[in-house]
């Protein structure tokens, strides 16, 4: 697929649509299951900051401000020393220590209250911590009081090992994270061959018209969708109205041609059969008017052809039979013609044009050569899939040659170098109109055999 393809434009937006859809929804996972199992832990730190609270509410009747330490508050990890998980009772004036579990071995547990964080609607502040073992821990803090004069307020805050749910909520993440990309991957290759079957009917539509390229076909015929059905019918439509209009075009220049030639050659006949001093002056002119009238109805009749869609043509069969004619017609002159063609090869384009461009070219190297003609076809390759290729036809002479001031001038419309050689001086320039008609190129260079070269390009299959 190509950087402008429309069928990569779709892969690209739809690739990179899943992509964030996917990551957003990894990241919504990540978020629900890490609210989820930290409140669970807090649930669990809860029911022991409630356990505490209890047992110091039963201890507060005396209103001494003084606490025993409570028993087993349900974890047995609360006496295990720097376990992760630990509690302690401050007095909210001054922050002095009045009781901490056996866990925390005389170290200071830092609370979410010195870091300024605010309790929430449930007066409970919570906060990750560093513990005394540079232990990740979830802290929840609670100031309570057991008076109506709040005169004896604490901070009552238990913490437990965070260490264990921030694991669980990595592992879950990397788990998402690869169950995500798997997802992801088939979304991508499902994408991609949604998207080839979505626009194979233009690869098939592609095809029909190549074939009519080709001339293997005629109409655009096939089954595609509803939504493509109008283009193919369009695109038929406009295949017969060119070739109507072709088929008009052609008649009208067989009838202008013969609407035209005829008074000519009753006007020369005339003029040679009279005596008057002007009769020479009439014919020349009239012949001359001739040359132009058949000019300008071959351009006109070429222009017509190279617009008709399907006509091709095999190259080797023609110029093998120009090469047969053109040593017969210089048989005197006992002229060599070699024919080089390495692979079949079509032009695409019509019989009639290929004759009279190689036929000009052959005999115009047959008249100038001393004895050896060489005529090659190659076909380049296509630079990329679906760009058109080109036929390159080179006749090669070993006679004088022609400077490059004579190359511009023989390229001219009935400029004859040479009015000792037979013609009429149009030959190089039709082929140069033909080529151009074509999409094509003709060019004059010096030919390895010493003489000239003439270089063709056409369009091929």
């Amino acid at each position: 697929m190509r950087g402008s393809s429309l069928a990569l434009r779709l892969f690209v937006l739809a690739a990179i649509w899943s992509a964030l859809s996917l990551a957003a929804a990894g990241f919504v996972l990540i978020a629900v299951y890490r609210g989820s199992v930290e409140r669970a832990f807090d649930e669990r730190l809860g029911v022991y900051l409630k356990t505490l609270v209890g047992a110091m509410a039963a201890q507060s009747a005396d209103g001494g401000g003084t606490f025993k330490e409570p028993g087993n508050v349900g974890e047995p990890r609360f006496e295990l020393p720097l376990s992760g998980w630990y509690w302690v009772v401050r007095r909210a004036g001054d922050g002095k220590v009045l009781m901490t579990s056996p866990s925390l071995v005389g170290e200071v547990l830092a609370l979410p209250s010195d870091s300024g964080v605010v309790p929430g609607d449930d007066r409970i502040a919570k906060a990750y911590i560093v513990g005394p073992d540079r232990q990740d821990l979830r802290v929840l803090e609670r100031e309570i009081s057991f008076d109506e004069t709040a005169e004896h307020a604490y901070r009552i805050a238990v913490a437990g090992d965070a260490g264990g749910l921030r694991d669980d909520v990595t592992a879950f993440s990397t788990r998402t994270a690869l169950i995500l990309f798997l997802v992801g991957l088939g979304l991508v290759v499902t994408t991609s061959f949604q998207v080839r079957l979505g626009l194979s009917p233009i690869e098939r539509m592609r095809q029909a018209l190549f074939r009519i390229r080709a001339g293997d076909a005629e109409r655009l015929d096939g089954s595609f969708p509803s939504e493509i059905v109008p283009l193919a019918q369009e695109l038929n439509a406009l295949i017969e109205a060119n070739r109507e209009t072709m088929e008009r075009a052609r008649t009208h220049v067989g009838n202008l041609a013969h609407a035209l030639k005829t008074p000519l050659s009753v006007i020369t006949n005339e003029a040679r059969s009279s005596q008057a001093p002007i009769a020479p002056r009439i014919v020349e002119q009239a012949a001359l008017m001739k040359e132009h009238i058949d000019h300008h109805l071959e351009r006109a009749r070429m222009a017509a052809q190279r617009r008709v869609i399907g006509a091709v043509t095999d190259v080797g069969p023609i110029v093998e039979r120009l090469a047969r004619a053109m040593r017969k017609i210089h048989e005197q002159k006992g002229v060599v013609v070699e024919v080089e063609l390495a692979e079949p090869v079509r032009f695409r384009g019509e019989k009639q044009d290929l004759e009279e461009a190689l036929g000009n070219l052959m005999d115009n190297a047959c008249k100038w050569c001393r004895g050896h003609v060489v005529v090659t076809v190659t076909v380049e390759a296509a630079a990329r899939s679906g760009d058109r290729r080109f036929l390159t036809v080179t006749v090669d002479d070993d006679g004088p040659g022609l400077s490059p001031e004579k190359r511009a001038e023989a390229l001219k419309r009935g400029r004859r170098l040479d009015e000792t050689v037979p013609g009429t001086g149009l030959g190089l320039n039709i082929v140069t109109e033909l080529a151009a008609l074509y999409g094509g190129r003709f060019a004059l260079a010096d030919a390895p055999l010493g003489g000239l070269r003439c270089e063709l390009v056409l369009p091929a299959l």
